[in-house]
Order: structure tokens, then sequence, then C-alpha cells
């Protein structure tokens, strides 16, 4: 009686008749438990094989990856379905790589990564895909549900993390509960304004029920009444987790949820462009997301006969020399038009946020993300008809209302030899000679006069590649990539394994600066390991050019800025791949080495091309803040 005293005194009457509920509770849940054990032990099915069944029946193709214990019945059920494991060096490689073929394929990427730091390294990829609105499943593992908040390892409150990078964000938290969470992270990150959302799997939601109740249950609980407790606890826990996990359960597509825009609003556009003299479209990547096919989207441009700026996913819409693609004088053009169409392009920095817009034309802007179609409108511009909807359909659906009107000829000429005659001043200053080492137009132009007619470009750099955003010209749709909006550094290698994942049989080129190239040179053993032989181009001036070009006239000094002429074609060997180093001795076999590059790439080896280049005024004016 002593003992009862003391707990009645220590607790109340309400606890000790409580925790005599619990007990009598305990023994009946237990003869229950024994039933459902029965079954469950005998079962090596585990939470990772539901993940898989959902992303077959999604068309899921690959899954890149660096592998952890949180994650392996993840990757191992994949496999087994036939889904396609490649593991990269570092984490954010493999959300670029899923960014890539998200772009590319039509589909979502998927990246699966282990918790706590394989997740934050995570975070800076994520949010390029968010800014680049490419829809991408990022799959984390975490600590088991009971040992949440308990000290795990690598416990960290990963859902803070991404819920403002991602549009949805889900913790799995019994086994039942995958399928139906990761069918609605798909269609989500397809719906509307695209972009990336992100599912964390507990550990014990991933391995079979045996080995997680030996880990919870067969380690020992305290002996007596307060141990017995605490085991049916355990056992109540893994009965919820494990309750109805392999019922059978729809694995489908769900509907994707597309925003178009209204009869009205095409049959308006249609007017103002059939009286428009001198109307120009700006293409944004927007215009490349399903459900409009590319090609198709391309006809309907050309029969419309407008002329055209392409900008990130959509350069290369209108081919390598369309009459209607206009790269250069992009200002000028604007403030003569009487008519713009912004179709999936925002009015931020890239159009010095609306003012390049002239207050006379007429404006069309269509995007699906309302905040981006308005985006700076209380400023310095404002739409005539602001159209919250998909681009490519709006386009496809302004081309046939249209029935046959083109643009009046001779306005789109009149750009075209204002481009004509920009690209000659270009080829000119090309065959300068710099001060030391190779001029680097002069390299991109060979690059670009061999290239073959199915490359795929991949920008990774500042002002290297901000040189071959004006001379480069990507052959068709979808062979051009680059960051997009938040203009992340270090995107080179993932994009480009995604990009030769996707279309094996293409050339994939990185244009990398030599600042860049030092986030992902890592992966040419992933591009060896993996059979992607790419080929990188290496910018070498051996300084972060793009800022110094800035830094230095302006507060005088280089400081952080230098880098050294690295043998970085060693690097590229050390790792299984090809190198070739190119300075000015080698100027007169630069194309040779280039077929060379391009050779071995044939016989399935990644090639580094290190070329050393001078200084240029080339982009003396533009600024990178």
């Amino acid at each position: 009686m002593g003992l009862i005293s003391h707990i009645i005194a220590a607790f109340g009457w309400t606890v000790v008749v409580l925790l005599i509920v619990l007990a009598i509770a305990a023994y009946k849940l237990g003869v229950l438990f024994q039933l459902f054990h029965k079954t469950e032990n005998k079962s090596s099915r585990h939470g990772g094989e539901s993940v898989a069944e959902v992303l077959r029946a999604h068309g899921i193709r690959f899954i890149f990856t660096l592998v952890g214990g949180h994650i392996s019945p993840i990757l191992v059920a994949c496999e087994k379905l036939g889904i396609r494991i490649v593991d990269t060096r570092h984490e954010a490689t493999a959300v670029f790589a899923a960014d890539a073929v998200a772009r590319l394929s039509g589909t979502v990427g998927v990246a699966v990564v282990t918790a706590g730091p394989g997740l934050t390294n995570t975070i800076t990829a994520v949010k390029n895909a968010q800014m680049a609105e490419s829809p991408l499943l990022l799959i984390g593992g975490a600590a088991a549900t009971l040992l949440q908040g308990r000290g795990a390892l690598q416990d960290i409150d990963q859902m803070s993390l991404f819920k403002p990078l991602c549009k949805f964000c889900a913790s799995v938290r019994a086994v039942r509960d995958i399928v139906p969470v990761v069918r609605k992270a798909l269609v989500v990150a397809q719906s509307g304004t695209p972009g990336p959302v992100f599912v964390e799997f507990p550990i014990d939601t991933l391995y079979p029920f045996h080995l997680v109740e030996k880990e919870f249950v067969g380690k020992g609980a305290p002996k007596g009444f307060i141990g017995n407790i605490i085991t049916w606890y355990l056992h109540n826990h893994l009965k919820n987790l494990f309750a109805g996990a392999w019922e059978n359960r729809d694995v489908s597509p769900l509907p994707v949820n597309v925003p178009l825009a209204t009869d009205n609003q095409v049959q308006l556009s249609v007017e103002l462009v059939s009286r428009a003299k001198k109307p120009v479209i700006l293409l944004g990547s927007q215009t490349t997301l399903p459900p409009t096919p590319v090609n198709e989207l391309r006809t309907a441009l050309e029969s419309m006969g407008i002329p055209c700026f392409l900008g990130g996913m959509a350069r290369g819409m209108l081919g390598r020399d369309s009459p209607l693609h206009i790269r250069q004088n992009r200002r000028d053009a604007l403030k003569e038009a009487d008519l713009v169409i912004l179709a999936g392009t925002v009015c931020d920095f890239r159009l010095s946020y609306g003012r390049v817009l002239s207050r006379r034309s007429k404006i069309i802007a269509v995007n699906r993300e309302k905040s981006q179609l308005l985006k700076n409108s209380d400023m310095f511009w404002m739409p005539t008809v602001a159209i919250q909807g998909d681009a490519g359909s709006f386009l496809m659906r302004l081309s046939k209302g249209l029935m046959g009107h083109k643009c009046p000829q001779s306005w789109p000429q009149s750009l075209k030899d204002g481009d004509r005659a920009k690209e000659k001043a270009n080829r000119a200053k090309a065959i300068e000679k710099t001060e030391h080492h190779l001029n680097p137009l002069s390299v991109l132009h060979c690059v670009d006069d061999l290239m073959a007619e199915d490359s795929i470009i991949v920008a990774d750099g500042g002002d290297f590649v901000g040189s071959a955003a004006y001379i480069m010209r990507p052959r068709g749709p979808l062979r051009w990539l680059d960051p997009g909006a938040f203009g992340t550094l270090g995107v080179g290698g993932g994009f480009a394994l995604g990009a030769k994942l996707c279309r094996p049989e293409s050339e994939v080129w990185i244009i990398y600066g030599d600042g860049s190239l030092g986030f992902s040179v890592v992966e040419f053993d992933t591009f060896a390991r993996h059979k992607t032989p790419v080929i990188a181009l290496v910018g070498n001036d051996a300084c972060w050019g793009q800022i110094s070009r800035e830094q230095v006239p302006i507060l005088g000094s280089n400081v952080a800025c230098g880098l050294a002429y690295t043998d970085y074609h060693i690097v590229a060997n050390g790792f299984g791949g090809k190198g070739y180093l190119i300075g000015r001795e080698e100027e007169d076999r630069l194309s040779d080495t280039v077929k060379k590059a391009q050779q071995e790439a044939r016989n399935g080896r990644p090639v580094l091309l290190n070329v050393l280049i001078g200084k240029t005024n080339f982009r003396e004016g533009s600024i990178s803040v």
C-alpha cells in the first residue's frame, strides 16, 4: 500500500485510474497486435516499393541521387522496376539534373536525397527550379516518426526549410499514405505554374515491418508496469504505422490543371494583332511547357510572321537562321513596336523592370502566375490585356484566330537587317588579337560553326557565357538550358547529365566559365561512370571576369576575383574523361581539336576543352547585379 499511496500523492487519483485503464487496454490491444504481427512480420514488403510503383506509373525514367541509408529502399525498389538510378557527387547536381529532365521531357524530374545535410545541400538548386518554374519532385529521408525532435542522426525541421521553396510539402506519417501523397505531389508540381514539391519520408515508413519492429521494440523496454505501458505504446504505434499498408491503391496520374485564356481574351488579342503594323513577341520559358508541343508552336509562330525575341528555354524555338528570330537590338525594337506580346516573359531585371516597353505600345501579357503576369505594372508599364493562362496554348489559338493574317513583311525584315549589321560587327571583333591567349569570341564562333545540328547547349557561367548567348545559335526548340531568373552558377554538370540522358543521340555542350566550372567539375566522374559523354568548353581567363570587369574600374581592386590558369583538362582526365588544352600556340588547330572532342564524345568519353582566353570589351557596360 505504501507504493500506491506514494503514486496517489504524487499524481492524484485521475492519473492512477488512467494508468489502470491503459494497462487493461494494453492487454487487449496486445492480443490484437499479435494477430497483426503474425501477418506483417512475415512480409518483406517495404514503403520504397510503393514510391517506385507511383513513379513508374507516372512515366518517370530517371532518379537522381546521392545515396544515404534513409532512402535506400526507394532506390532499390525503383531499380527493380526499371527506373534508372543515377548517382551524382553532390546533391545539388542531382536536383539540377532532375530540373533538366523536367524541362526537356515534359514530365516531372525526380531527385532523392538523404536526410539533414543531404537535403540542405539541395536548397539552392530547389530555389533555382522554383524561379525557373520547373516541375520537380524532391524526395528526402528523415528521422523515424517516433524519434523526430529527440536528437536522432541528421534530424532537423526539414519541412520549415522547404515550405518557402515548394508548392507542396508533406511528411508521410504512415505507409498507407505513401501512394496518395506522392500522386498529389506529382500533380501539384505540374499544375498551374509548375514548380518544385517536397515529400519527406521518415525512415520507419520505408523499411520492412520486421526491421522497424526490431529497432523500436526489440531494443528492450523498462521492466514492470511502466515498461508494459511503453511496450504497448510502441506496438500500437507500429500497428498504426503499417495498418492498411499493402491494400491495393490507384497509382495512375491525376489530371493536371493548366490555366487557359478565355475566348474573349483571345478574340480581343486577335483584333489587336490584326491592326498592328509593328508587332513583336517576347517568348519566355513558359512557352515550352506542356501541353503544347514545341514544334507545333513553332509552326504557329511562323504562320503569324511576327518577329520574335527568345529568352530562357524558348531560345532555339525558331531554329538556327529563322527570318523571324531577332537576336540583337531588342531595346530599339521595343521602342518602335506598336504591339508587344509578353508570352511567358516577365518584366523583371531582364526587361529593366518594364522600362524598355514604350508607353505608346499595346501590350498583351500572358503568364500562368499572376504575380509574374503583372510584375512592376504599377511602376513602369501597363498591360492592355492581362491573361493568366498558358502562353503556348494562347499563341496557338491566336494563330488560328488570325486565319492566315501575317505581320507586314517590311517590319521583321528591317529588324533582321539590324541583326545582320550587329553580327557582322561581332565577327569583326572576333578576329581581333587579344593581349594574351585566344579571343573568346573567335573560340565561340568556331564551336558554333562546328556544333552538330542536334546539339543541346548548357550555359553555366558569367562573362564567357554572356558572350556565348549572343554568338551561339541553338538549332531548334528545347536545345538551350540556362539557370533562369535566379542566375545560379553550378548548374552545368547536372543540366548536362539530365540532357544527355534525355537525348542520348545528341551532342551536349556545357559552356563554362572557369569560375563556374569549379562547382561541378567533379561530375566528370559521374559522366564517365554513367556513360554520358558530354563536351565541356571552358573559357579560362583565370578570373571571375563578370565581376572583375566592373569591380576593378569602379572600386580599384581585383580582390577575390583572381583565379589561376588551372589545368582543368588534367582534372577531367583524372575522372575518366578526355581533356585538351588550347592556348595561342594551338590556335591554328582549334577546329581540329573541336572535331577530335566531338569524336571522343561519339566514342562514349566525356571531354573537356580547356581554352585559355584573353580580355575583350565585347560586353562592356553590361551589369551583373
